[in-house]
């Protein structure tokens, strides 16, 4: 069978797929456009992400302003966030959001849609016919909503003791910050300078 038979026989067997099927091999959600306006991080096509999942935009932004720990809202057909945030995770969280809240586990259709029945979540796929509740995972009280620092960034914290070398020393989350010029018990506005692993760096960001 020569290259073009095989291109015939190919584009018979799409044509006789089912609607569904066909469909589900278009969809495809838009790569956050982001950029940086000083402190915030902006999507710009964060409508145009939605209406791709067919999800409303209102629930899309509160998942993602829980899963990133960051203040922020929509504006216009942007999304905004109050914080840096990497590509890389706003990525990431799409991505989840996706398998979580869209994607049949069944046939793996995007064609499906979200019903409450009581206080369950229910994803019914309109593909298969499908149906199951949406797991949301759990964080335990303990490492709820952990911060994750970013150089250049400003955090509240209070100083909790004094290092070897004068510097006071905070806690927040996974993070132990070196502060220098701060005595302890006093509670100061920082920005992080430098992170390495879990220690981090910060100086005294005046009102």
């Amino acid at each position: 069978m020569d290259d073009d038979e095989y291109r015939k026989l190919l584009e018979s067997a799409k044509e006789q797929l089912p609607e569904e099927i066909a469909k589900h091999e278009r969809f495809e959600v838009p790569e956050p456009d982001v950029m940086f306006e000083g402190k915030n991080t902006i999507v710009r096509n964060f409508l145009d992400i939605a209406e791709s999942m067919n999800r409303d935009p209102a629930h899309l932004i509160a998942f993602l302003l829980r899963e990133l720990g960051t203040p922020g809202g929509i504006e216009g057909r942007r999304a905004v966030f109050r914080s840096k945030i990497p590509v890389s995770s706003i990525s990431e969280r799409i991505n989840e959001y996706i398998h979580t809240y869209l994607l049949c586990s069944e046939c793996g259709s995007p064609d499906t849609r979200l019903v409450r029945d009581g206080r369950i979540l229910i994803l019914e796929c309109e593909a298969c016919g499908a149906k199951r509740p949406v797991h949301v995972k759990k964080v335990s009280s303990s490492s709820a909503r952990e911060p994750t620092l970013l150089p250049g960034n400003v955090y509240s914290m209070t100083i909790e003791d004094i290092g070897g070398r004068g510097d006071g020393v905070a806690r927040i989350g996974k993070y132990i910050v070196y502060v220098p010029g701060t005595t302890k018990g006093s509670q100061v506005r920082v920005k992080i300078t430098n992170i390495r692993g879990t220690i981090a760096y910060g100086v005294v960001v005046m009102e």
